[in-house]
């Protein structure tokens, strides 16, 4: 899942770039509502942390803008706030959770699966392709009853497909899954952790389509 972080205390924001990015997260970290926009511009992001008060204004200025993204991020306001009408505005902006600091990295994970739970609500907990089993909810693969092992890169690459299955991700969506602004690439990275996860799971899970992406198949003749 690649996430952007708009927060200006610097010692707060490598604390918590660090964290998720210990939990598979890839991280974006901006310091300013300006840096958010271009940020938002540049990349498909699955959740924004957003702090409200900021350098250049107050962060619920880029609530309009999320709301008016093709693929609208989870938004969790994070900030010293703590009066009940400042949690109501966030929220009546658009904000999905409310978080007051400080507050502890666990915590904001845990808010940020729960909004993604509740965001899935009515979906298969368990997505079942033949003999493999997608656990979004749990981050657990499994084949044939098997534990299916994956890397952090494997795992974020086979969630953002999981999660819209059937539906050709191109390469260029996939890649900002994986990576941040700050990350070196090499241009068949990529195709290494498809040719991984095929492995893994099956070449036919994944499929090709060429000169447009790659798909997770739902519906495949089974090897």
């Amino acid at each position: 899942m690649r996430v952007l972080l708009v927060e200006d205390d610097v010692a707060l924001s490598e604390a918590v770039c660090s964290y998720l990015r210990a939990k598979a997260f890839v991280v974006d970290d901006v310091p300013s509502l300006a840096a958010a926009r271009g940020a938002l511009l540049s990349a498909q992001y699955a959740a924004v942390l957003l702090d409200l008060h900021l350098g250049d204004g107050d962060g619920l200025a880029l609530l309009p803008a999320i709301r008016n993204l093709k693929e609208r991020p989870i938004v969790i306001v994070l900030t010293a706030r703590d009066q009940v009408t400042d949690r109501i505005r966030g929220l009546d902006a658009g904000a999905d959770d409310y978080l007051t600091k400080p507050y502890d990295p666990g915590e904001l994970l845990a808010r940020l699966r729960a909004v993604e739970r509740r965001r899935s609500a009515g979906n298969a907990p368990v997505l079942q392709l033949g003999a493999v089993a997608i656990d979004l909810s749990r981050d657990l693969v499994s084949k044939n009853g098997a534990p299916v092992t994956l890397t952090q890169k494997e795992w974020a690459l086979l969630r953002v497909m999981a999660t819209r299955p059937d539906r050709i991700h191109t390469r260029e969506s996939l890649q900002d899954a994986l990576y941040g602004f700050d990350d070196e690439t090499d241009s068949n990275t990529l195709e290494v952790f498809i040719s991984r996860l095929r492995r893994k799971l099956g070449r036919t899970h994944i499929q090709t389509l060429r000169g447009l992406g790659y798909r997770l198949a739902v519906s495949f003749d089974e090897e």
